[in-house]
């Protein structure tokens, strides 16, 4: 069981890893003239919710019977990194924005936007795991 998790959890990574430094970031850079600067950020974030629910399928594949727990983990081992520009997700600055807000209101706008951000970024890992998942054998009426 901690083998098929931890196996899980790995592939996660893998391909986080490798479609947002590996695909994403080129893919962004060659349509940016397309987009434009006024949907660039628009353009990243919907890549990095893809990369995302990819990352979750693929961790939720290896361990499709605790897919849903196995994403958990996965989004509790994401916590701890600052992706840079790569990835939108970024928790660490995420609790720090959360200090600030509570000494100074400026910063409570900010800290409702990336809060959605993060919510829809984890939303779409879980909904990537969830897909994986094994499939309910259908029940016949006619026997």
């Amino acid at each position: 069981m901690i083998l098929l998790l931890a196996r899980s959890i790995l592939a996660g990574w893998v391909t986080l890893l490798a479609i947002v430094f590996g695909v994403e970031g080129p893919l962004l850079h060659w349509t940016s003239p397309l987009f434009g600067p006024s949907w660039i950020a628009t353009a990243h974030l919907a890549f990095d919710c893809l990369a995302l629910a990819a990352a979750g399928w693929v961790g939720g594949r290896l361990y499709r019977s605790r897919a849903i727990p196995a994403a958990g983990l996965f989004a509790m081992s994401l916590c701890f990194w600052d992706f840079g520009d790569g990835l939108a997700l970024n928790v660490p600055w995420l609790v720090r924005l959360i200090g600030n807000s509570l000494r100074d209101s400026r910063y409570f706008d900010s800290l409702i936007a990336s809060g959605e951000t993060h919510v829809l970024l984890f939303g779409c890992l879980f909904a990537g795991a969830a897909l994986s998942r094994a499939r309910a054998k259908p029940v016949s009426i006619v026997e």
